[in-house]
Parts: C-alpha cells; structure tokens; sequence
C-alpha cells in the first residue's frame, strides 16, 4: 500500500493511493497515518479495504508528511562511502547517529526555508525507514519484523551550522521545514528489497545526486537493530539512513541553495519530491 496525509498544514486527514493513483480518503476507518495505526495488524485491516468504495479525494490536494505525530527521527551520518570522501571525513566502523527535531517536519513538496543568516544550505535524499513494531535490543535477524514502510527523506542541512557551531550537527539539521517527507509511506511488503532502491536529487533540473541504497555501508537490517541498542524504537519513529555523494559542500567549489531554487528528488517505488527555496 502507498498511504498518504492530505490537507492544510495541521490538518490533514489520512489517505491512500488507489490503483490508478488517485487518493481515497480513509478517515472513515482510521484518524491519521500515526504509530496506533501502524503495526502489522491494523495495516492488514487497511489493505482488506476495497480502494474502489473509499471516498476518493480531489485532485491537486496538498500532501503533508506521510506519518503524522512522529516521535523522534534518527538519522544516519556517512553512510556512503562516497559521501563520506566528498565530505573529507573517514569511513565510520559503526552508524554515525544524530537526531533531527520533529518540528523540521513538512510535506514532501512544501516551501524549505532558507534561514536568514545561511550562507551553506544543502540537499540530502535519504531513504527513509518507518517503524511499525516496537522495540529495543533487536537482534538483525528479526529487524524487518519491526519496518511498517518506508518513504523519502530530504535531509536539508545548513553546513555552517552543522560543522562550525560547535560540532553539534543537530543544530545544522534541525531548522523549520528541513525535513520534507514523503509523498507517501509504502508499506514494506511492497518492498521487497530496501537494498536494491535508485535515489536521485536534482536542483533547478541539473542532477547532483544518484545512487543506489545498495552503496549504503550499513543496510536497514543493520540499522534498525544497532539503533535500538542505545534508544527503543516506537511506532511512527522514523530513521533518515543517509545520502549518496553528490550534496553540495561535496563540489568543487561548494555549491548551496539560495531563495528560488527547486529541489527534486525521488527513489525508486517511493514516488517524488518537489520543493521550492524561499527566504524563511
């Protein structure tokens, strides 16, 4: 199932995406796309629904982010090896972890604002991991038990803030609107192999990243499990696994988004993204 939230900001209702790609609402069955409604069991309930019989939603309607009340989003630094050339770092022997504030949060083709004092804003696409099943101490082998789905992440990071701050990355990747996501959360059985996914960004139509999860030097496997080592896992949550080469500060010179630029990004099965810069 492709699952969606529609609708103003701070408003949008739950929906999913019917055969032919158009939206049916489901706030008939269920409130919102949140961890409640998440785990095995209620999304084999949403499947059993005729898509035909579900109200269906007009077009051109905004999407929001695809999970709603999420919890905390971890994310995942220098999990390319790639990237982390680019970046001049070393190769890490274990996940980097960070986290992202929620309030970064928007949907997948809202405004990303441009702080006022930014000089270093930077694209990132990530695959992004939702957790369905709680858990914490999660044994690699029973991993996947734990995915509901996964969707799109836009990692965007201001570099300046990120790196010459303190060394806190947080602060770099924390900022309104810098964590687009979505359009959709694609439930895990439609992905059979989160290893084998094409992931590109583009900025004013000129590609600057494409790779494959498979270059990923942790894979979601690894990941779910080493993550729930240090902090339990609850429905909703979100892990950003990391980006490709190709951002910004990895040009000759760097390159970094300035007011009126448009980002678009996509991973295969995933859908796509399509975000304007404007002055925050």
């Amino acid at each position: 199932m492709k699952l969606v939230r529609y609708g103003e900001k701070g408003r949008e209702r739950p929906g999913l995406v019917d055969a032919t790609g158009g939206i049916r609402d489901l706030s008939g069955h269920v409130a919102d796309i949140t961890g409640d409604v998440l785990g095995p069991g209620r999304l084999a309930q949403i499947a059993q629904l005729a898509a035909g019989d579900l109200p269906l939603v007009p077009c051109h309607v905004r999407l929001g982010p695809c999970v709603g009340s999420v919890g905390k989003i971890i994310c995942v630094g220098l999990n390319y090896r790639d990237h982390a050339a680019e970046a001049g770092m070393i190769v890490p022997s274990e996940p980097v972890l960070f986290m992202k504030a929620t309030s970064a949060i928007c949907g997948p083709n809202d405004d990303v604002k441009i702080p006022r004092a930014s000089m270093k804003t930077d694209w990132e696409v990530e695959l992004g991991v939702v957790i369905g099943k709680p858990g914490a101490g999660i044994p690699v082998h029973h991993a996947f038990d734990h995915v509901a789905g996964y969707c799109i992440v836009n990692d965007v990071s201001e570099r300046s803030y990120q790196l010459e701050r303190g060394g806190q990355w947080v602060k770099g990747k924390s900022y309104d609107t810098f964590a687009p996501i979505g359009p959709w959360l694609v439930t895990a059985d439609e992905v059979p192999d989160p290893q084998a996914l094409e992931l590109f960004l583009e900025v004013d139509g000129h590609r600057c990243q494409g790779s494959s999860t498979r270059e990923m030097i942790f894979g979601v496997g690894r990941l779910v499990s080493y993550i729930s080592e240090f902090m339990s896992l609850q429905a909703g949550d979100i892990i950003s696994t990391g980006t490709p080469p190709g951002v910004g500060m990895g040009f000759r010179p760097p390159r970094f988004l300035s007011v009126g630029q448009v980002m678009r990004l996509g991973i295969s099965g995933l859908g796509l993204q399509e975000s304007r810069t404007v002055a925050a």
